[in-house]
């Protein structure tokens, strides 16, 4: 099987990198074992942003890093991280990010994967039925290191394997969360739009500030960074928008637009509407209104019932905020429609 580095055909990232991180911490993913991380906490690999340089920081053990960093191997064999996803999913493509390791980056990675339906207690991670989904490839210095996954199966840990040591930054694996929705209770409330459940910021006119899927992250943002913002717009009834894919068709009953730490760039107010599409090309949607026109208020969690109204099972849903600013969160509660 020939895969195919990336950053050998394009300049910018690949459109893998506009589905969900099923790695990321903020998601849920964890690091749960490395052979070394002597100079830089394997925990490291999934945190959000890219890797920071403090030029003048060090710790007891040698310069710090933001990143994982192992020692220098004097003896045979190389090291290794595993990381626990999220969420299940199948996996489209990843970023080996080495970001600021520029004299003791690994030469070479891989990636190996597998599927358990229980990890706890295991210790012994050599030992299980791995199979490698990235062969080991070169990588670049202080760079983004993009590779494409042709295994189209769902897996839960992933293994990285760096040759023989180094520093990498961040590690980011993109691809599509999966839930078993035959199993699913339908009865269940549960929020629609959610990361965690397989929805996804598909479209938006603008994010200049910050990124349209930080939306529909767990928990409330933690700055004014971790939301959806705007630019400042000084067009007459300007409006931003953002399109919102569910995790799986189903009825909204429940809204909730939060705005915390917008304090001063808060937008004035919002409508939602939603529509059924079999794929996300929305050119020809017969958008229906969800949520009539509602002021907002800075650094403010609104919640939504009444004024929700009936049209039925969405698949997509449209944010509208007038004229611009920033949301940190967007909830959408309701139940599938099987």
């Amino acid at each position: 099987m020939a895969f195919t580095k990336v950053t050998e055909i394009i300049k910018e990232s690949p459109a893998f990198t506009q589905l969900t991180d099923l790695a990321a911490e903020r998601l849920g993913g964890k690091v749960v074992y490395a052979t070394d991380d002597f100079f830089a906490e394997k925990e490291n690999l999934i945190k959000p942003t890219r890797g920071v340089f403090i030029a003048d920081k060090y710790t007891d053990r040698g310069k710090w890093m933001d990143g994982w960093e192992s020692r220098r191997k004097r003896t045979p064999g190389h090291d290794w991280a595993v990381i626990q996803l999220a969420t299940s999913g199948k996996i489209k493509g990843f970023d080996i990010d080495t970001n600021f390791f520029l004299g003791n980056h690994p030469p070479q990675a891989s990636i190996e994967a597998i599927y358990l339906e229980n990890a706890d207690g295991i210790t012994d991670w050599d030992s299980l039925a791995w199979k490698e989904i990235l062969p080991k490839s070169p990588l670049d210095a202080g760079s983004q290191n993009f590779y494409e996954c042709e295994s189209h199966e769902i897996y839960t840990h992933l293994r990285l394997h760096i040759y023989p040591d180094g520093g990498v930054a961040r590690f980011r694996v993109y691809g599509e969360v999966f839930k078993n929705w035959d199993t699913f209770d339908a009865s269940q409330e549960l929020d629609l739009a959610a990361a965690i459940n397989g929805g996804q910021a598909i479209a938006c006119n603008d994010m200049f500030f910050s990124a349209m899927s930080n939306l529909i992250m767990p928990g409330r943002g933690v700055n004014m960074g971790d939301g959806w913002e705007t630019k400042r717009n000084r067009t007459p009834n300007n409006r931003d928008w953002v399109i919102l894919k569910l995790a799986h068709q189903g009825i909204v009953n429940r809204i909730i637009v939060d705005t915390c730490h917008f304090k001063g760039n808060y937008p004035d107010s919002c409508s939602l509407e939603g529509c059924v599409s079999s794929g996300d090309d929305l050119t020809n949607a017969e958008w229906k209104t969800l949520l009539p026109q509602q002021k907002l208020s800075a650094d403010h969690i609104h919640e939504f019932r009444s004024e929700v109204q009936a049209i039925g099972a969405v698949t997509h849903i449209r944010l509208t905020i007038f004229p611009d600013g920033g949301v940190s969160r967007l909830r959408l509660f309701g139940k599938i429609n099987k």
